[in-house]
């Protein structure tokens, strides 16, 4: 690392955001799409899930108590750095962040992003977005460095498996006894091509069924935007349900969002309501997994994360890095090229996330 940066003198929690209410939500879901096709029924339709929760996405209040949670974990480790937390879509937003922390006096941070997989809307969307908004601040707004994903970390895969566990004694089940599906946003196979999404999201799966004990597991997709026409990764989790029920495959279903951190408005609707619908109407015992939310295990991984860099940036000895499975730690600074996307969009037609 240059002698010339500062020291690391704060810590900066990074994500998507959501409305807190019904008139947040069209202003929202335009952040959102904006600069994308989008046609205004589409979005209409997106701004009815919403209506079913008042508008209310759960994923800002999930950050609040992330930060409560991450700031404790902090003063009983002995990091010492100011948090501070700002968002893509919806306040806090970034340039707003990142302008209080210039006149906080902040000149380089160490970012956490809420998306735990490497593709162009989970990490270099949110990159870009951070430069512009250092861009409008000015030059004196602070330096914005990530942390590496943690996919595989040994502490993630923990949380995971002690949610899968909980949603086995929920269905009274022992984990050979039922199906796991593992679900995860689908993005446009135009994003996935240039990107390592699929194959970390295999490999935590894979690493967190085999610390369950959980035989017949699947991962599969939710949440695409897209027209039929334009090919999104697959196999849909509505889909596959109905398709291993008629096979005669499905008994009984514990469904994980391992793609999400936080239970905010697409694990919902997407799964509390539309697959949990469908399960009942099958008569599919099913139960859904708790996302890491403010676990234990998960918060503990943060602060790791953070202190590894920190402790390579004071010293020359070389650092652990701990991480389980095939694919090793991932890398601090992404590559120039890492998850370029240029969406291919036909008219009327979006390419992004509807929402959150």
């Amino acid at each position: 690392m240059s002698q010339e940066l500062p020291p690391y003198d704060s810590f900066l929690l990074v994500s998507f955001g959501g409305p807190e209410g019904m008139d947040d939500v069209m202003p929202f879901l335009e952040n959102v799409l904006r600069g994308k096709n989008v046609p205004r029924e589409r979005m209409l339709e997106v701004c009815e899930h919403y209506r079913h929760y008042d508008g209310v996405s759960p994923i800002n209040e999930q950050n609040r108590e992330l930060m409560k949670a991450i700031k404790a974990e902090f003063a009983s480790s002995g990091v010492d750095l100011p948090m501070y937390w700002g968002n893509r879509n919806w306040n806090p937003m970034f340039a707003d962040t990142l302008r209080q922390m210039r006149d906080d006096g902040c000149k380089r941070t160490l970012a956490f992003f809420t998306s735990m997989f490497s593709c162009y809307s989970g990490c270099r969307q949110y990159r870009e977005n951070i430069i512009e908004a250092r861009k409008e601040v000015g030059e004196d707004a602070p330096i914005v460095e990530k942390v590496r994903m943690g996919f595989n970390h040994p502490d993630f895969v923990n949380s995971m498996a002690d949610s899968l566990a909980a949603a086995f004694a929920e269905l009274e089940s022992g984990p050979n006894d039922v199906t796991v599906f593992f679900t995860a946003h689908s993005i446009p196979m135009s994003m996935a091509d240039n990107c390592d999404y699929e194959k970390q999201l295999k490999e935590t799966c894979r690493l967190v069924a085999e610390a369950s004990g959980a035989d017949h597991w699947k991962l599969v997709f939710q949440s695409r935007s897209g027209p039929p026409s334009q090919p999104w990764l697959e196999p849909d989790v509505c889909d596959e349900i109905t398709t291993m029920h008629e096979a005669g495959e499905l008994e009984k279903l514990v469904i994980l969002p391992i793609g999400f951190v936080s239970d905010h408005m697409e694990v919902m609707y997407d799964l509390d309501e539309e697959a949990a619908v469908l399960c009942k109407e099958h008569g599919i015992p099913m139960a859904r997994a708790a996302t890491a939310g403010t676990s234990k295990s998960f918060v503990q991984m943060i602060r790791k994360l953070v202190q590894e860099r920190l402790t390579a940036e004071s010293s020359d000895q070389p650092v652990n890095k701990e991480a389980v499975g095939e694919l090793g730690p991932w890398h601090d600074v992404c590559p120039a090229d890492c998850c370029q996307y240029t969406p291919r969009r036909p008219a009327g037609v979006g390419g992004g996330r509807p929402g959150a």
